[in-house]
């Protein structure tokens, strides 16, 4: 069982590989998108800019030819070139008069109208910054303006629309990747939990009549048959831990100040004696807090345990309740242990995460899904200092 169990959280350490994998794969498509994209709008671009050319350039001949030439030829390219009814087109000859191709106009209007409607589409045209073709007609110049075409506007907003395409691709393979890692998380701790609370479960019987056994034994110190009864109790609590886990478990009121002294006290006497706990409180007297008794003792157990872990057995525990901001109850958890690096900080709270040789690195992920998703609070790294310790924050909803 646990075996397998090692395969999914071995793949979630790498999903920031797989993160960034996917990210630069997205935008190695953009890139190569926008660079073909733009190659195909500057061809195209040039091939408009021939048109006008050869559009000025027929207009000049036929304005400065003489009667007798043979003409039909630029006719012809004219009539071709009306034919593309996609780049406006503004003729601005020497007295400032504008005529004007593949722009729609009612000619209904007069020509003072007609005037200032083209001026006003001459301006947006030379904003496209298409240079203007030069038509020298020996006794004065005039000018050809023309804009882009349907087909090269769309071209030259196609490539944004492709990026805008690929990152809401990548944005929804991201929540999805993300969705189906918390799936695959959830049936890991569940499938986890209820699988050690089922073995646990059949020796903790058996035990339990040992020990009922053991305390009829003239011959055995009654002390000793009292410590192995407050183990067995502290094993099936345990168990109803890992049962609860995967359920929704029943919150009850309890007093948040009385229920943590209580577990300390047991603790205290199960680790180093070189670690001093101390637990403070600006409550309320009995402040009461909805909580799962089991699930929450299990929450300051992983902390103060890591804590443990850090100070290596010698060090001092501060644990702080007080009242916070927006209805809120803050518990505060300190130690003076070697901290955090910058670089681990954000890992934390992973599942599989661990500094320590030995050990799953799924404490402070438990701990964390019983407050956030068990009691609504919130477990957060508050503060940490190298060689000077850490502060976790837990904040919990005041009952209504």
């Amino acid at each position: 069982m646990f075996k397998d169990v090692s395969l999914p959280l071995a793949f979630y350490n790498r999903d920031t590989w797989l993160k960034i994998a996917f990210f630069a794969v997205s935008v190695i498509m953009a890139g190569f998108s926008l660079y073909f994209t733009d190659g195909l709008v500057s061809k195209l671009e040039e091939r408009e800019k021939q048109q006008i050319e050869l559009y000025a350039e027929t207009i000049r001949y036929v304005m400065t030819s003489d009667e007798n030439a043979d003409i039909n030829f630029f006719f012809e390219r004219i009539k071709k070139i009306n034919e593309n009814n996609t780049i406006p087109v503004i003729w601005k000859d020497g007295s400032g008069h504008l005529n004007s191709i593949n722009i729609p106009m009612n000619e209904s209007l007069p020509t003072e109208d007609r005037q200032e409607i083209l001026k006003l589409k001459l301006q947006e045209i030379i904003l496209e910054n298409n240079k203007p073709i030069e038509m020298d007609m020996g006794f004065q110049k005039e000018y050809i303006y023309y804009g882009n075409s349907k087909l090269l506007k769309l071209l030259r907003y196609y490539p944004l629309s492709q990026l805008t395409v690929v990152l809401i691709v990548g944005f929804l393979g991201y929540i999805f990747f993300s969705y189906s890692r918390r799936a695959e998380q959830n049936k890991v701790w569940v499938g986890l939990a209820k699988e050690t609370a089922h073995q646990l479960g059949t020796p903790l019987s058996s035990l339990t009549a040992w020990v009922e056994i053991l305390r009829n034994e003239p011959h055995i110190n009654p002390d000793i048959v009292t410590e192995l009864g407050k183990d067995i109790q502290r094993l099936e609590t345990i168990t109803t831990r890992f049962s609860n886990i995967g359920s929704t478990p029943i919150l009850k009121e309890e007093d948040l100040l009385e229920l943590i002294s209580g577990f300390l006290n047991y603790l205290k006497i199960r680790i180093s004696t070189k670690v001093h706990i101390d637990i403070q409180s600006s409550l309320v007297p009995n402040q009461m807090a909805n909580v799962n008794k089991y699930l929450f003792e299990w929450v300051i157990e992983n902390i103060c345990k890591n804590a443990v872990d850090a100070m290596s057995g010698t060090g001092d525990i501060l644990i702080q309740l007080s009242e916070g901001k927006n209805n809120q109850i803050i518990i505060d958890i300190s130690d003076s242990g070697k901290g955090i690096s910058a670089k681990n900080t954000s890992k934390i709270f992973s599942p599989g995460f661990s500094t320590k040789k030995r050990g799953w690195g799924l404490g402070l992920t438990l701990a964390k899904r019983i407050v956030e998703n068990y009691h609504e609070g919130k477990l957060v790294l508050k503060s940490t200092e190298v060689n000077k310790g850490s502060t976790f924050r837990i904040s919990l909803p005041k009952p209504a």
